[in-house]
C-alpha cells in the first residue's frame, strides 16, 4: 500500500510517499481501508520532533474508512463497517491497523470526510468545555484562533452552552467566519491589543474561561484578560510553548490554570464513546457544523502541513488516498 513516511525530523519536506507492507490485524486489531485522514497540529509536533516518535514513522492520528478485516477476539466491528478513529498512528496511508476498541461507528448520514474531521477536534472541544469549568449562560468565553478547525468547533459548542463567545483571529475574513459560527465579537490580534479589547468588550470583567491552543504569543495576555476566579486552559502550542511563570502570579485574581490533552480524556472505551456520541449528536441535530477547508491527495501531505503551519486555514484539513483530490 501507499503511505506517507518520515525517516527524520524536520520541515514538511521530510514527508514522502512510499510503498509499504502493513500485514494482517493481530488480536484485538482491525484493518481499516482509509478513506480520509485528519491533519492536526500534533502531526506537526511529531514531524518536528517536538513530540518524538520512533522513526521511520507514518503520521496521522485520526481517520475514517471501512473495516476490511479483523483480528482474533474482535466483536465490536466486522468487515464492511464504516468507522472513524483517533489516537491511532498511521492514518496518512491507504490502510491502517487500529485497536478495534478505539473504533467509532460512523452513522450512514455522515460522510467519510466528516468522519475524519470530527474525532480529535470534536472530542477536544467537548472536554475543554466540560472538564475545567461548567460553562453556564452568559459566561464570557475567549477562544484563540477562533476561525481554525478547532476554534470553530469551540465557538459553536460554547455558544450552544449559552456562553457569550469572544474570539481572536488574524484577518477580517477569518473574523467573519468566526462570527458566522457564533462568536459575538472577534478581536484582530494583528491590529488590536487583545487584553484591552477583552476588557473593553466586557466592561472590565474579563473572560471567565480562556481556551488557548496557540501558546507562546497569547499566554501572557491570558493572565491579564482572565476574570477574577477565571479559568485558563492551554491545550496546544501553535506559536511555540508558552513562557514559564511562577504559580504565585495566579493568586492576584485567583485564577485556575490547566493543561489539557485529549488522550487523557478518552482513557476508557466508555469515555471515548461518550464524547464521540456527544459530537455526533451535535452534528446530527445541526447546531455543530464541520467546516472542511481543503482535502489534499495523500502525496501532497507536505503541502497540507505547510498550509497548516502558515496558519492559512479556516477549518479542517484532510488527506485522502483518492487521486482525484487537489
Amino acid at each position: 500500500m501507499k503511505a506517507i513516511q518520515m525517516s527524520q525530523y524536520g520541515g514538511p519536506e521530510v514527508l514522502h510517499i512510499h510503498e509499504v507492507s502493513i500485514g494482517k490485524p493481530n488480536r484485538g486489531q482491525a484493518l481499516v481501508r482509509v478513506e480520509a485522514a485528519g491533519i492536526n497540529f500534533i502531526d506537526v509536533y511529531q514531524r518536528r520532533g517536538t513530540y518524538p516518535v520512533k522513526l521511520p514513522y507514518t503520521p496521522g492520528l485520526e481517520g475514517s474508512g471501512i473495516v476490511e478485516a479483523v483480528g482474533e477476539g474482535v466483536k465490536n466491528v466486522k468487515p464492511g463497517d464504516r468507522v472513524a478513529y483517533v489516537h491511532e498512528p498511521g492514518s496518512y496511508a491507504e490502510q491502517s491497523l487500529v485497536k478495534a476498541e478505539h473504533l467509532i461507528p460512523l452513522p450512514p448520514e455522515l460522510s467519510f470526510e466528516q468522519g475524519a474531521a470530527f474525532p480529535l477536534q470534536g472530542m477536544t472541544a467537548h472536554y475543554l468545555l466540560h472538564e475545567f469549568r461548567k460553562v453556564k449562560a452568559n459566561d464570557i468565553v475567549l477562544i484563540h484562533a477562533a476561525a481554525g478547525g478547532m476554534g470553530l468547533l469551540l465557538v459553536q459548542w460554547a455558544k450552544h452552552l449559552g456562553a457569550r463567545v469572544l474570539g481572536t483571529a488574524s484577518t477580517e475574513e477569518k473574523a467573519k467566519i468566526a462570527k458566522e459560527a457564533g462568536a459575538e465579537e472577534v478581536i484582530l490580534y494583528t491590529k488590536q491589543d487583545v487584553v484591552a479589547e477583552v476588557n473593553r468588550l466586557t466592561n472590565g470583567h474579563g473572560a471567565d474561561l480562556i481556551v488557548d491552543g496557540v501558546g507562546k504569543t497569547t499566554f501572557a495576555g491570558n493572565l491579564e484578560a482572565a476574570a477574577r476566579r477565571g479559568n485558563i486552559v492551554i491545550f496546544g502550542a501553535a506559536s511555540g510553548p508558552a513562557d514559564p511563570i511562577s504559580p504565585n502570579v495566579l493568586m492576584n485574581r485567583s485564577l485556575t490554570l490547566s493543561g489539557g490533552s485529549l488522550f487523557n480524556y478518552i482513557l476508557t472505551t466508555d469515555e471515548l464513546m461518550r464524547r464521540a456520541n456527544a459530537v455526533i449528536e451535535g452534528i446530527q441535530k445541526g447546531w455543530l457544523k464541520l467546516r472542511i477547508d481543503q482535502v489534499f491527495a495523500l502525496e501532497k501531505a507536505a503541502e497540507a502541513h505547510q498550509k497548516l503551519e502558515d496558519r492559512k486555514t479556516s477549518g479542517k484539513l484532510l488527506l485522502t488516498p483518492k487521486t482525484t483530490q487537489g
